[in-house]
């Protein structure tokens, strides 16, 4: 039976159907705003996945073209690998969904959604998290839902939910707010500087802008949901969890207070290996469950030395920020380097300068662009001690790069004022926590290091949480182990002035203002204390680029010239790179950028281009080629490829019978331009200009 809800949503109806299509899923829905349809499902295997200790989750966000009426380029013509708004938007269901599954939840569940029909103006990643709680909500997967997405923009200062495209344009905010029906679980987004008290407001706005689509998610279930399957969550008995106690308790309580990372994991690897050494002839085969006990004692400790003791692993405050060096200009070739060092976290980021042919073309079902900014983040496995595969970028390098991506392109000059496309790596080098947040830091310093001329300096810091009960602690600049055990990663990037970047996830049932209150004003705190420590080491952008950088030029010419340039088949502006070895990028407006490492190649071909633009200057005498004799007169080329015509009788002072008794091809002549009729044919004569100096 198909069942439907909708509510008005910023003007425009958003509903949930479900009923009608994949019906054999465990759950699944189509939800539909303006014209954009995304059908979302979701479906869990019937037995519970053995040997494993954690939630065997996937999403899968996809985009077909033939929601937007397009074929797939590509030999195959069909939809390939994921795009990054793909994975980026997988993530974005991910991370505020898994949280809401019940603990010892190990079937294996996968959510696809599918994007069917977009109308260019609604986006479909709001809706595919919409339809990912809705599908688990009505399914018979257990699930603390429901749970809701918007994105939220701002335009002269008045907040919009689910701003269109167009409205998106305009607007100095593009923040993307999921909560549930009490708290919000997952923030993610960019702002043109904004205060803190104007981000809140948003994330605020945003929660009460929910409310209702999580009410037609509730009549929705109560209308079409089935029974939850019941979860048996696996026991184990006391004394053997006692016995564990026993042995590692206290070994555990001294390792979680040992500063150095490296030193305190080879502690724990101990324990665990003490512990199974002693307990294994009582309880042969045991070994991961004692091992799964130890990290849930440990877990256990270390919240009770933040709670109890106000004590961090490394020993600092709450709001202290761990030890900075910043270095600038590490790599003698690169375009600009910086090696940025925070604690036991440590990342080298280099730009590099191109032109627009480096420019990296984006495909979508909304249409194709352009990015002249690209930030691509590395995460080797030697920066955590590791021996791993090097595989090509997970989701988690592109969601990390994406989020460093965004907190620095607010402050990049225009395209217009620095024609170049920027390429940012960061190459983690050692990570103890917030790597991403070092890659903002390094990834600034090296712009500034290159001579990018950035609006000014930007730093990034995550924050974390420890909450017990109504009891709450915030954390500066934490640590990979808080991260791990804490129940939030809150990410903020920020200028001196205001927010450029946010992102926020949790592993509680959802968290309240005044914690997200205090996070960013702490935030804010902390940043600022790592803007100083950048602009200790450099504080702005070098003078020149580096003199390996190539060097752009703009020039504009009369759109009517660009044929003449590019010449057939390219043949002229082939020739002009290959004589003076530039790249040269030509626009429809008549916008000429040319690119060189070497300044005297760049002003051979400006030479080369304004030689060949030249307009003709009636009554102005020029120094031309006789390129063909004809009867009536000979054709003379004046500028490359411009002929006018010297009539017999403008050849000479004296009357000419034969035009070959005064010219020959080949011959130079001077010849003065008479005039120019409405079909371009130009008029020349040399008897006018015989006696006259060239025009210089």
């Amino acid at each position: 039976m198909i069942e439907k809800v909708s509510v008005d949503v910023n003007g425009r109806s958003l509903s949930i159907e479900t009923g009608k299509l994949a019906k054999q899923a465990n759950g699944s829905v189509l939800v539909t705003y303006g014209e954009t349809v995304v059908l979302v499902t979701a479906v869990a295997d019937k037995k519970v996945r053995e040997g494993v200790d954690f939630l065997p989750l996937t999403v899968d966000y996809q985009e077909m073209n033939y929601a937007a009426g397009k074929i797939p380029g590509g030999f195959f013509k069909r939809e390939g690998r994921a795009s990054e708004k793909e994975i980026l938007t997988s993530r974005f269901i991910d991370r505020p969904v898994r949280p809401l599954f019940p603990d010892g939840y190990f079937y294996e569940t996968q959510i696809i959604a599918t994007v069917l029909s977009v109308d260019q103006e609604n986006e479909s990643d709001t809706l595919a998290m919409i339809g990912a709680s809705a599908a688990l909500e009505i399914s018979d997967i257990p699930f603390a839902g429901p749970l809701v997405g918007v994105r939220i923009g701002r335009i002269d200062g008045e907040l919009i939910c689910n701003p269109t495209n167009s409205q998106l344009k305009e607007s100095d905010l593009d923040l993307l707010v999921a909560g549930t029906r009490d708290a919000v679980v997952m923030v993610e987004g960019g702002a043109n500087m904004l205060p803190e008290d104007v981000m809140l407001e948003a994330i605020w706005y945003g929660h009460e802008s929910m409310q209702p689509i999580l009410t037609i998610q509730e009549e929705l279930k109560r209308i079409a949901g089935k029974p939850k399957r019941e979860i048996v969550s696996k026991v184990i008995e006391p004394e053997f969890k006692k016995k564990i106690e026993n042995i590692a308790r206290e070994k555990l309580s001294d390792a979680i207070r040992i500063p150095a990372k490296l030193e305190r994991y080879q502690m724990f690897d101990e324990i665990k290996h003490l512990t199974i050494e002693e307990l294994i002839p009582e309880y042969e085969g045991r070994e991961e469950e004692i091992k799964e006990h130890i990290e849930e004692l440990k877990k256990r400790l270390v919240r009770e030395m933040y709670v109890s003791e106000k004590k961090r692993i490394d020993g600092r405050g709450f709001n202290d920020i761990r030890p900075i060096t910043c270095e600038v200009g590490v790599l003698p070739r690169t375009h600009g380097s910086a090696v940025f060092t925070r604690g036991e976290t440590q990342v080298l980021a280099t730009t590099t300068l191109g032109t627009s042919t480096d420019e990296k073309k984006i495909e979508s079902i909304f249409g194709d662009s352009y990015k002249s900014f690209l930030l691509h983040y590395n995460f080797p496995p030697y920066s955590v001690g590791e021996v791993k595969f090097l595989r090509g970028p997970g989701r988690r390098e592109i969601g990390h790069g994406a989020l460093a991506e965004r907190a620095i392109a607010r402050v990049l000059p225009s395209n217009e004022d620095f024609p170049y496309t920027i390429r940012i790596v960061s190459d983690v080098l050692e990570s103890n926590g917030s790597s991403s947040m070092a890659t903002v830091c390094g990834g600034i310093l090296s712009l500034m290091d290159a001579g990018v001329p950035i609006k000014t300096s930007v730093a990034g810091i995550a924050m974390g949480l420890m909450k017990e009960d109504e009891d709450f602690i915030v954390l500066s600049d934490i640590l990979g182990d808080e991260d791990h055990i804490g129940d939030m990663d809150f990410k903020v990037t920020g200028t001196q002035d205001g927010i450029t970047a946010l992102q926020m996830d949790i592993k509680i049932k959802g968290v309240t203002k005044d914690i997200l209150e205090k996070a960013l004003y702490q935030a804010k705190e902390g940043r600022l204390y790592i803007l100083d420590k950048m602009k200790a080491t450099i504080s702005e952008p070098r003078e020149s680029l580096s003199i390996y950088a190539p060097r752009i030029i703009t020039m504009e010419i009369n759109p009517d010239k660009i044929r003449d340039v590019i010449g057939p088949g390219g043949k002229v502006i082939r020739n002009i790179v290959e004589k003076t070895g530039a790249k040269i990028d030509i626009d429809d407006s008549g916008k000429i950028n040319i690119a060189s490492v070497d300044s005297k190649a760049g002003d051979k071909a400006i030479e080369m281009i304004k030689e060949i633009c030249q307009e003709v200057q009636i009554e102005e005498i020029y120094k031309g080629k006789v390129k063909k004799i004809m009867n009536f007169g000979a054709f003379v080329e004046i500028l490359p490829g411009v002929d006018g015509l010297v009539h017999i009788s403008q050849l000479s002072t004296e009357r000419v019978k034969d035009v070959r008794d005064v010219l020959n091809e080949g011959d130079e002549v001077l010849v003065k331009v008479l005039g120019i009729d409405e079909a371009g044919r130009i008029k020349l004569s040399r008897k006018e200009a015989l006696g006259m100096s060239l025009k210089e």
